[in-house]
């Protein structure tokens, strides 16, 4: 167990781990298409974060890579197929953050804050442009700093 969650009940660390797989499907869905090479994007950005962040995510990343190929699946199963109804279920999903968030030690708060935000970025940069990269839809750029999360300053 994270000793950040140790005071959450199963529901509300579930919702921080769920964050990730959401975040994909809202980003790398917004321009109406979530393609192979946002997926996979996705998915070694998590992997690397499983090392490469911030010593207090690392824990974090782990747990969220234990269950991201099957929370992914399950979301994507379940979610609306139609953009605007699935980016809606999302974004009231991700909201629900804004209860649990402070409820998180201050640093470890910003800290998976501004993960959340790099995260949805790297997802949206994931494909177009050269090389398939840095081209952000409208759609996405309108997102990818998660409007329905409150900012952590």
């Amino acid at each position: 167990m994270i000793s950040e969650f140790e005071h959450l009940n199963e529901e509300e660390i579930n919702l921080l781990t769920d964050a990730i797989p959401l975040i994909t499907i809202l980003i790398g869905g917004a321009d109406g298409e979530l393609d192979h090479q946002e997926l996979e994007w996705a998915k070694k950005v998590t992997e690397i974060r499983t090392y490469n962040n911030p010593e207090n995510l690392k824990e974090y990343y782990s747990l969220v890579g234990v269950f991201y190929d099957v929370k992914l699946s399950q979301y994507l199963a379940e979610l609306p197929k139609e953009i605007e109804e699935r980016t809606l279920a999302i974004s009231d999903k991700l909201a629900k953050l804004n209860a649990i968030l402070p409820k998180l030690d201050e640093e470890y708060r910003k800290d998976i804050y501004d993960s959340y935000i790099s995260f949805a970025h790297h997802v949206a940069k994931a494909s177009g442009g050269f090389l398939r990269f840095l081209n952000v839809s409208k759609e996405e750029k309108d997102l990818m700093n998660l409007p329905m999360i409150n900012k952590i300053a």
